[in-house]
């Protein structure tokens, strides 16, 4: 008896043993299925929305054949202007600093100048003239209306009034050639000439002082419209039979990010840098371009079809390799993928993500932060 219950004693201790390696085997088998679930992010709908993360589902699309060139922001030619006086003076007042904002037509600066005194005093004296030379033609013509005087003296009336008119017309255009407008007197402002800017923009250059004499040949300011501004690119030869007028640029730099269109390739080459400009336009309402930055303009040239293609913001890299985020009814789930071809926006994916998955498009690195620290919960 003693040995038979050493021996039940005995195969109690095995069979606790025994169960003792099941839970084990149970617990790794639910490990296993915790290593699984790795990956999985848990979202609701709500977090979701406050994450901002947009979903999107994979599907095929065109891929762009881009020719890429290192360009350089400017001022668009068509929207600025090189503001020059149109007399000699001194500088009597300046106005406007760099970076201030100018309305078309708005003064600028003064300048005291003896041509504009010279003209206006001319038109005035003109003006007298024809208005004497009308009075004595009306009454010689009420003379000879009458038959009271002679005829001649009717028809030198008349030619001394119409060249008195001459006068004052061609005084009065030099006036406004000198740049006078509006309502001419012989006040002591007459000698003054307004420097106006042609068009409404920023001022980008001043080169002017007070006291300063000016003329004619010197440029006071420079005033540019930066709601759009201009790329300045160089294609090379071997590019040239790609890139056409009117095709889309995505350019970026300093500004960030923007599509722009290829309004310009020069039709000769530059025989010293051996290649074509090509000037390329850009909406820049929000001033986020700055004339003088460098910037990089991918010009797409044509399309390629490909069987699914997402946006290049959807991919994360993950331990090395490229992954996605699919939606799934908890939340999102990572999924390594193959990428192929690519453009400045999309990628091609070649395996791992079937047409039609819905997937995240935005916050992919908001969800990638998430899955770092639900690794790490599941190492500690």
């Amino acid at each position: 008896e003693e040995n038979e219950e050493k021996h039940d004693a005995g195969k109690k201790e095995q069979h606790g043993h025994g169960h003792g390696g099941e839970d084990d085997g149970h617990g790794h088998g639910a490990g296993g299925g915790e290593e699984h679930a790795e990956g999985v992010i848990n979202l609701n709908a709500a977090q979701i929305s406050a994450a901002e993360i947009k979903v999107s589902a994979a599907a095929p699309g065109k891929l762009a054949r881009e020719v890429s060139v290192p360009g350089k922001i400017v001022a668009a030619a068509d929207r600025m202007a090189q503001i020059v006086p149109k007399v000699g003076g001194t500088v009597t007042e300046a106005r406007k600093n760099l970076g201030d904002t100018v309305e078309k037509g708005e003064v600028m600066a003064l300048i005291e100048s003896r041509e504009m005194a010279e003209a206006v005093a001319e038109y005035l004296a003109a003006k007298r003239a024809e208005e004497l030379a009308r009075t004595n033609f009306n009454r010689e013509k009420g003379l000879w209306d009458k038959k009271i005087t002679a005829e001649q003296d009717y028809l030198n009336a008349k030619n001394s009034s119409q060249e008195a008119s001459i006068r004052l017309d061609l005084a009065r255009q030099k006036l406004q050639a000198l740049g006078h407008e509006g309502e001419i007197n012989g006040n002591g402002n007459a000698r003054f000439h307004e420097v106006k800017s042609p068009i409404a923009g920023r001022v980008i250059g001043r080169e002017l002082t007070l006291g300063e004499y000016v003329d004619s040949t010197h440029s006071a300011y420079a005033v540019a419209d930066l709601s759009v501004v201009w790329v300045e690119a160089a294609i090379a030869p071997g590019d040239l039979p790609f890139v056409k007028e009117g095709q889309s640029a995505t350019v970026m730099g300093g500004g960030g990010k923007a599509q722009g269109k290829l309004i310009f390739v020069s039709p000769a080459v530059d025989s010293a840098t051996r290649s074509a400009k090509a000037i390329v336009e850009l909406d820049n309402e929000s001033g986020q371009w700055r004339p003088g930055e460098f910037a990089n303009a991918a010009i797409a040239t044509s399309a390629q079809d490909a069987d699914v293609v997402i946006p290049k913001d959807a991919i994360q890299s993950i331990e090395g390799k490229p992954a996605v985020f699919v939606r799934t009814g908890s939340g999102f789930e990572k999924r390594d993928i193959t990428t192929g071809r690519e453009d400045s926006q999309n990628v091609e994916v070649t395996s791992g993500l079937s047409m039609g998955e819905p997937i995240a498009i935005s916050g992919t690195f908001t969800l990638k932060a998430e899955l770092g620290k639900s690794e790490a919960g599941h190492e500690h």
